[in-house]
């Protein structure tokens, strides 16, 4: 290891002169500044004397000077200076400077942040001693010298040009210990690193031996103590070698039945075939699905993953299984969920067109029926049209009913007694073949529902096992209280926690297979022969209880019948209601053209039926296709309208409910019935408490809307219409 020789570079230090008489500072610069040859001379047979530098050689000086008149703008200046990358080397600083800082703490504080720097005081009186002055700036006196007052000029430029030697040899010796530290600190480095790499080769091999040593029991603990199901087959997979726990729990299977091979666990024969062949290929098999069969004949879905591997110098093969079967059931019932959703809105936009034909349909043909003069035949022919519209209402029924848009009117409801008054009518529709039993749990809290919905899923329910019986059977209607928790949540991602009234029907039918279940709740999906069943059914079924913010759940295994358990949202009042009484019909009043009505309906063929109903009532009818069109309408015939009867669901960005808003903010008093084919209950749970408002839902007969025309005109503020 080689340091280069120190090397004394030219004069160029900076020197600051810290004193508060300016006289001092231009006496400073005349001696440190250029001297004539002379003065030089005596200079350089001083440093010949000090240094052993050669007499006689002339020696530039060219020393940078600044001056600071206070010690507090001497440390600024040291910083200053530190900061550009050119320190001082040597400052000379007077002991009094009044006001501020004296000499002695100037120096104090700028030792403290620059101890390098050589320091001159000078003073012309004795006010400190040399001890003090060691004492006040630390003791760090061999950097520091003491110029009396009046000074001389040779004296003045050795101290200058003997203390800026002296920083800049400090400066290279720092530099070269700087240097010989960091070889030092590299080398030891180097040698740290060889030492290491020699130990850890040391390590490595002893570590090397005692796991080639251990190896075996290890791979045998973490084998067996897996929850991962593996296996060690021999290559032709005629036995195994081994076999851990979870492969045996998998299987169902004793060990020695597994390593003597007479357990066949592939439900498919062309897997274990699939995996010989990539393996012999030297090809790793990731995530192969297939289906395992149990020795109770469980089927289960696998992921399989299988490696090449050796123990001594036999080969075997790896065999890692991944039970997946849960999983496979909530992405199929996820995918069946999503299915689902996306018929319902189909059959809901379906419906809600077909509702605005129908309404036409109904409503003309009823019309026209009230035509005395019509001949036998054409009165056959509409009754048979009045007939078809009325099936295809009910077909729409069912089909907004699987959408979750049929209208409901839910109320506090007792299941058993609905139960019961069901049974009555079943009891004429199953048939004397199949015995019906019920089994209903007492003291059943009230569920929150419409009575006709949960009527019909107990019929269609009832029926559709009835069809499953053709031989005669029992047929079981059950009532129970449950409380879903988070494992009952797990088997079924439909379901909610808290507490259910559970409604089970249960069969002792043909029962139904895997597939046929996946497509029971679709909307025209049938086992039945051709004209013996819609397909609706159980689809209705679907939509009630999920309408109902319910659930419904299937268990059956063919020919050993069927159980299907519907789930129903308790009630938060803890009391039934009474039944709704039906709506009394209205007194009979003449309308008059005095009264005016607001129709706005974007179908144009139900827009004219119901302007023509109405203006034949003899009211007096105003019709807008949209939103933006009725409120032309109304800025122009605000005073004289009294009633607006508008669709929910309209184009052109602005719906009924909008626009009725808008209204009745300019004219609080006026009435407004709202139509459409959806549920009420989808507007909001805002519009239930709108009791002022009526909702008239599609289809209808002429006679309902006058009836709630009429109804409606009559309540509250009707005196006053009537006065008008």
């Amino acid at each position: 290891m080689n340091l280069a020789p120190p090397t004394l570079q030219p004069h160029h230090h900076r020197i600051l002169i810290i004193d508060d008489n300016p006289s001092i500072h231009e006496d400073f610069r005349k001696i440190l500044g250029p001297a004539d040859a002379k003065l030089a001379e005596e200079l350089d047979a001083t440093e010949a004397s000090l240094f052993g530098d050669e007499a006689g050689a002339s020696r530039a000086q060219n020393f940078r000077i600044d001056s600071a008149f206070q010690g507090q703008e001497g440390l600024e200046k040291v910083r200053a200076a530190c900061a550009e990358g050119a320190p001082y080397a040597v400052a000379f600083v007077d002991v009094r400077m009044p006001p501020g800082w004296d000499g002695i703490e100037t120096i104090s504080r700028i030792w403290k942040e620059f101890p390098d720097l050589q320091i001159v005081i000078c003073t012309a009186y004795s006010d400190y001693s040399w001890d003090e002055i060691a004492k006040s700036v630390g003791g760090n006196t061999d950097k520091m010298l003491v110029l009396k007052k009046p000074f001389d000029n040779v004296e003045v430029l050795q101290m200058a040009h003997a203390l800026s030697k002296k920083w800049q040899l400090t400066q290279m010796a720092r530099e070269q210990m700087e240097e010989l530290d960091a070889l030092v600190n590299q080398r030891t480095a180097e040698l740290r690193a060889a030492n290491a790499r020699l130990t850890g080769e040391v390590a490595e091999r002893a570590a090397a031996e005692e796991a080639l040593r251990r190896s075996e029991e290890r791979f045998s603990k973490a084998f067996h103590a897996s929850p991962v199901p593996m296996a060690i087959q021999r290559p032709d997979g005629k036995d195994c070698l081994d076999a851990n726990t979870s492969f045996l729990e998998l299987v169902g299977a004793s060990r020695e039945a597994v390593l003597a091979g007479s357990t066949t666990f592939w439900a498919d024969e062309s897997t274990p075939t699939t995996v010989r062949e990539e393996l012999a290929a030297r090809h790793a098999v990731r995530n192969l699905a297939a289906t395992i069969r149990t020795t109770s004949n469980e089927t289960r879905e696998v992921l399989v993953a299988a490696e090449n591997l050796e123990l001594g110098s036999a080969p075997y093969h790896l065999l890692i299984l991944q039970d997946i079967t849960d999983r496979v059931r909530l992405e199929n019932e996820l995918r069946q969920a999503q299915k689902m959703e996306a018929v319902g809105r189909l059959a809901a936009g379906v419906a809600h067109d077909f509702n605005n034909i129908l309404t036409v349909i109904l409503g003309n043909t009823s019309m026209q029926l009230r035509n005395p003069r019509l001949d036998k035949k054409l009165t056959s022919s509409l009754n048979q049209v009045q007939r078809a519209a009325e099936r295809a209402t009910a077909l729409t029924r069912q089909l907004l009913a699987y959408s979750r848009k049929q209208i409901i009117q839910r109320r506090p409801l007792a299941l058993n007694e609905v139960v019961e008054q069901t049974v009555a009518m079943l009891r004429r529709l199953i048939g004397e073949h199949i015995a019906l039993d019920m089994q209903l749990a007492p003291d059943l809290p009230p569920i929150f529902a419409d009575s006709n919905n949960v009527e019909q899923v107990i019929m269609n329910l009832a029926l559709n096992a009835r069809d499953a019986m053709p031989d005669g059977g029992k047929l079981t209607l059950t009532t129970t209280q449950v409380e879903v928790d988070k494992a009952s949540q797990a088997r079924n991602p439909e379901s909610q926690l808290g507490p259910y009234i559970c409604l089970a029907v249960k069969d002792t039918g043909y029962g139904m297979d895997t597939a046929t279940v996946g497509r029971i709740f679709e909307p025209f999906f049938t086992t039945k022969d051709p004209g013996q069943g819609t397909g609706m059914g159980l689809a209705t079924v679907y939509g009630v209880l999920k309408q109902h913010g319910g659930w419904i759940e299937v268990d059956t295994t063919p020919g050993r019948g069927t159980i299907i358990r519907t789930f129903f949202p308790l009630s938060v009042e803890r009391f039934v209601a009474a039944s709704a009484k039906s709506e009394s019909s209205p007194t009979d009043s003449t309308p008059t053209n005095a009264i005016t009505i607001l129709v706005v309906e974007d179908e144009e063929m139900l827009r004219e039926f119901v302007s023509g109903a109405l203006a034949a009532l003899g009211y007096r009818v105003l019709s807008a296709a949209n939103g933006p069109d009725a409120l032309e309408v109304w800025a122009e015939h605000r005073d004289e309208i009294d009633l607006l009867l508008t669709d929910v669901v309209m184009p052109e960005s602005i719906s009924g409910r909008q626009l009725a808003h808008t209204l009745i903010l300019d004219k609080p008093n006026l009435k407004v019935i709202f139509t459409s084919g959806y549920s009420s209950e989808l507007f909001g749970s805002e519009f239930e408490r709108e009791k002022e408002h009526l909702f008239l839902a599609k289809p209808y007969l002429p006679d309902r809307l006058a009836q709630t025309v009429a109804m409606h005109l009559q309540s509250q503020d009707a005196p006053a219409l009537a006065a008008r």
